[in-house]
């Protein structure tokens, strides 16, 4: 009896405690979870219009949640309580919420609005101030957050925290976890410029709100709203759902994506020798700058809608491309290429093909060209205006006009002109393609022509013309290099000279050398010799004088003599008488001292006058003699004797002077 007593009264107490203790309440919550508190039935009554969570004590989930520890007064028969974990954020993610319980979203309304309810923790104070049922526009941020899992369910990339829920829900949430996964929706935006992500921003296309207005193709900015991440912000300050005209900039953006995505693009890069010329899609509609004579479209002050008549130069800009579209104008020098097959790498000119020709002595040649080109920077938006981009203006412009000025000059020139007058025609086409092309804008640097091509297969006649040309050039180089040779061998040939001079420039030296001495030695010779000539002169002009001299003296002696003896004789012949009779005497005289025989031994007689002939021999001989004729009177001789003397003394006198100025 006693073994019974005990075991009955040491079973029923530890019994009675906890029976107690059920019946009293007794519940205990682990600190790493939280309670959701199920009310069975209550005197309030059950929950109506589609509530689920109680704020006023009525059947049903409850409001409040049970944090960690000891709790009374939840007996198992008026209450159940669920342990649920508590919602844990990850560092670096986003945590989305979808209310259970509140207000209906209004008419347009896809989130619900942002109240005051501790991050979603203090489920009375969502519901007492107006907290919205279906998904809302606040999210979690890294972090440990206590919630009541009946009202709300949280979405991490990791885990669904739902609570007690229905299994068709459970699957809706799951699929939303999926899109949220598959647009990085966990993630917080990174807008980065790297090497391995490039030069980005982000285009924002908001999804709550009301709509822009049917002339808008893209939401306004609305100024301030931290960049997307405040949506009651942005709706308050008139922010309107689509794509919107603000960006998002290098930097970390924590962005609800069921409130608004955002779609990385590349940043607007204006390279090194372009501009870009701005056409915006979005603003107020300007004023046309360009004046009523520009009918091509409105050019507007930046900021308006249309072309921006400012170009914005070379840089890196946050643009949003669905607002604005910048054309990219070459403002250096850049070439296009009629050449089938042949494109450059900005493939403006891709769709170009050679220009096919008729020329005025019937070829059909395909005409290779390129065409350099420039556009001024301030130009850029009048071409933009024009045409629209640069392709246009090629395909729609400058082919045309190009195809058919040169179509027009093969109509005029032959096929040889075009091979050999190439250069006159480029310059030709490039001064007047480029007064054509100022009425566009455009600037024309040079026309290049290439090598014309024949249109069929087979036989080329352009290649005859061009072996033709060969031939003429090769002739014309031969006579060049004909030329060059002949120079070159008489180079050749002077240097051989030098050469030579210089490999004998030793005997030349000698030679010169020798040559110096002995011209030194002949002009000595010939100063000697001059000097001794004129000693020999000095002395045979003093022997010619002094023989001169003697000769002279000896002829006055000689005449002083004969006019001495002449006066003997006349003297002799006026004693006489006669003077016929002195001569007798001095032939007598001469007969008798002359060896010569006075009586001949033969004597040969002549006629009858031969006895006159030896006085007439006799007055020859005298007359020779004395170098006087003198047939006259005694007075005449003397006279003559005179004469004579003078004659001799004045010859002597001159001769004498003529010798001195030799």
């Amino acid at each position: 009896m006693d073994l019974v007593t005990s075991f009955l009264f040491g079973g029923l107490i530890p019994l009675g405690v906890v029976l107690s203790a059920w019946i009293s309440g007794i519940t205990y919550i682990p600190h790493q979870r939280v309670g959701v508190v199920e009310r069975l039935w209550s005197p309030r009554g059950s929950l109506v219009d589609g509530r689920i969570v109680a704020t006023e004590q009525e059947a049903g989930f409850q409001a409040d949640v049970l944090r960690g520890g000891l709790h009374l007064g939840y007996s198992p028969l008026a209450w159940r309580v669920h342990g649920q974990p508590l919602v844990t954020i990850p560092e670096g993610q986003l945590g989305y919420v979808y209310a259970r319980d509140g207000k209906p979203l209004e008419l347009g309304q896809t989130l619900g609005r942002v109240v005051a309810c501790n991050d979603f923790q203090d489920a009375r104070a969502f519901l007492s101030s107006g907290g919205q049922r279906g998904r809302q526009r606040a999210i979690l941020r890294e972090g440990v957050y206590a919630i009541n899992l009946a009202q709300f369910v949280v979405l991490t990339r990791d885990r669904v925290y739902a609570g007690p829920l229905s299994r068709g829900l459970e699957k809706e949430l799951r699929g939303w976890q999926g899109e949220l996964a598959s647009c990085d929706g966990f993630e917080p935006v990174v807008i980065s410029s790297s090497a391995e992500h490039g030069d980005e921003i982000g285009v924002v296309t908001a999804h709550d709100g009301p709509p822009i207005d049917a002339e808008e193709v893209i939401a306004p900015d609305t100024g301030a709203h931290g960049c997307f991440q405040d949506p009651e912000r942005f709706l308050a300050q008139g922010g309107r759902r689509g794509k919107q005209l603000q960006v998002l900039t290098d930097g970390t953006y924590f962005v609800n994506r069921w409130f608004a995505t955002v779609e990385k693009r590349p940043k607007t890069v204006i390279p090194i020798g372009f501009v870009g010329v701005v056409v915006s899609y979005h603003g107020a509609s300007g004023e046309d700058v360009t004046g009523e004579r520009f009918r091509y479209g409105e050019q507007v002050e930046p900021g308006g809608r249309g072309v921006w008549k400012r170009a914005l130069p070379p840089g890196k800009y946050a643009l949003n491309p669905y607002a604005l579209k910048v054309e990219l104008v070459p403002t250096v020098n850049f070439v296009l290429r009629w050449v089938t097959g042949l494109v450059e790498a900005h493939e403006y000119d891709k769709d170009l093909k050679s220009i096919e020709l008729i020329t005025a002595d019937g070829f059909e040649p395909r005409l290779p060209l390129s065409l350099v080109l420039h556009i001024d920077y301030e130009k850029a938006p009048s071409v933009v205006q024009r045409f629209g981009d640069i392709q246009r203006l090629i395909s729609q412009t400058l082919d045309p006009i190009l195809s058919a000025y040169f179509r027009d000059i093969a109509q005029n020139c032959s096929m040889l002109d075009l091979l050999t007058d190439r250069e006159r025609i480029q310059q030709h086409a490039t001064a007047e393609l480029g007064r054509r092309f100022k009425d566009f804008d455009i600037n024309c640097v040079a026309v290049m022509i290439g090598r014309p091509e024949a249109t069929r297969a087979g036989d080329d006649p352009i290649d005859h013309l061009f072996a033709q040309l060969r031939e003429r050039r090769l002739a014309e180089e031969q006579i060049a290099t004909f030329a060059r040779q002949e120079e070159a061998a008489v180079q050749l040939r002077s240097l051989h000279r030098v050469q030579a001079e210089a490999e004998r420039q030793t005997e030349l030296t000698e030679a010169e050398m020798h040559v110096q001495i002995a011209t030194q030695r002949a002009e000595a010779a010939l100063a000697e010799a001059r000097r001794k000539a004129k000693s020999d002169v000095a002395l045979a002009i003093g022997e010619a004088r002094a023989r001169r001299v003697r000769g002279r003296a000896e002829a006055e002696t000689v005449a002083r003599v004969g006019l001495a003896e002449a006066e003997v004789a006349r003297m002799r012949s006026k004693a006489l008488g006669d003077s016929r009779l002195v001569t007798v005497t001095d032939v007598a005289t001469r007969l008798a001292t002359s060896r010569q025989p006075l009586v001949p031994e033969r004597l040969v007689a002549t006629g009858a006058d031969a006895a006159g002939t030896l006085p007439s021999l006799l007055t020859m001989l005298l007359a020779d003699r004395s170098g006087v004729s003198f047939t006259g009177t005694d007075d005449d001789l003397a006279s003559y004797a005179t004469s004579i003397e003078a004659n001799a003394s004045s010859g002597d006198e001159g001769d004498l002077e003529d010798e001195d100025a030799a």
